[in-house]
């Protein structure tokens, strides 16, 4: 039923009652004075009643029964329809609601279908990440069985394959565990309050023990004021930033490999760029590189591409602190992730 014609009893109702005045006084006014004002009165009652009825039923009314018919087409699905906003002049808080509503809907309905496509994602690149390694490890083991080993040397070559090939199943595993916790905010963050400098400096001096023993030059430059203190949690940071560090060292290319890591502060926040020298990212890919099971490694190449979940939990954890991340590339020169930690 149109909103209309709900109210068309209130409009009846206003021209009934000064109807019943003008019989009233045609029957009781002897004199007649009294009825001619009030004959008056009520066509006054009247005109005003049915200019205010047209102006209610094109300004009120007829927006009304469209939000109605806006509304069912929402309820059906359409969260595509849209209402014309000039027609709600008179009533626009209405329009405002029903398009935040609208909008809300859609955007939500959308990152339902992400969900769903990166659910199914997340099944396809499991089931291939699990089975070349299993693939591989019972290549190996019919091998043994079959006698193909011939040699304690390659029995034990094909031993050390198989154990290694676990090892990757149970990183592999290990990664996608953590992240589910931290995307689920599940992970127990123990925040206090660190000193930046020297938290960083002694990060600094583990990393460039580590890079040193692969052949990597690293410099590393922290301006931050030694009293300067941030509330963190340093295993979780840690590793956000081991996993930056890891993804430079795999996509080295150049024969004087280097990496960079600068610290240094503003009035309300800590800054850290590492930026590397390595073979870059491509402009298609740089925007998703933090999407989860994201690999522009398109062989899925595990040896050289990972598990594609390392730089989406950088940005979980970052975000979890309240930070934000940014990447800046370009293909044959290098690599810079950006982050920013509040104080």
């Amino acid at each position: 039923m149109k909103i209309g014609s709900g109210l068309f009893s209130i409009f009846c109702l206003i021209i009934i009652i000064p109807s019943i005045l003008l019989i009233y006084s045609m029957n009781y006014d002897t004199t007649g004075n009294i009825g001619i004002w009030l004959t008056i009165l009520v066509t006054i009652i009247d005109i005003v009643a049915v200019v205010m009825w047209v102006w209610i039923y094109k300004r009120i009314l007829v927006p009304l029964d469209k939000l109605q018919t806006a509304t069912k087409r929402i309820a059906d699905g359409d969260l595509d329809y849209q209402l014309d906003e000039k027609d709600f002049s008179e009533i626009p808080f209405l329009y405002n609601d029903f398009e935040r509503m609208r909008i809300k809907l859609k955007e939500d309905e959308e990152e339902k279908k992400r969900s769903e496509d990166a659910a199914k994602e997340l099944v396809s690149n499991i089931s291939h990440d699990l089975k070349t390694p299993l693939t591989a490890i019972r290549g190996y083991v019919e091998g043994i069985l079959d006698g193909v080993a011939s040699s304690p040397q390659k029995t034990r070559d094909y031993l050390n394959t198989i154990y290694n090939k676990t090892n990757d199943m149970t990183s592999l595993i290990d990664e996608l565990l953590y992240y589910s916790q931290v995307a689920e905010k599940h992970m127990s963050y123990k925040y206090e309050k660190i000193y930046v400098k020297e938290f960083f400096d002694e990060y600094a001096k583990d990393l460039y023990l580590e890079l040193e023993t692969i052949k990597i030059k690293f410099e590393y430059i922290v301006n931050v004021g030694r009293h300067t203190v941030i509330d963190m949690d340093k295993e979780q940071i840690k590793r956000a930033l081991n996993n930056i560090v890891s993804n430079a060292v795999k996509y080295m290319d150049k024969e004087e490999p280097e990496i960079h890591f600068r610290v240094t502060e503003t009035s309300d926040a800590i800054n850290i760029q590492i930026s590397d020298n390595g073979r870059g990212i491509d402009e298609k890919d740089l925007p998703h590189i933090f999407e989860r099971f994201y690999r522009s490694d398109v062989s899925r190449n595990t040896k050289l591409g990972g598990s594609g979940i390392g730089l989406s939990i950088v940005k979980k954890v970052i975000e979890n602190h309240e930070g934000s991340v940014v990447a800046m590339s370009k293909p044959g020169v290098g690599t810079e992730v950006g982050i920013e930690l509040k104080k």
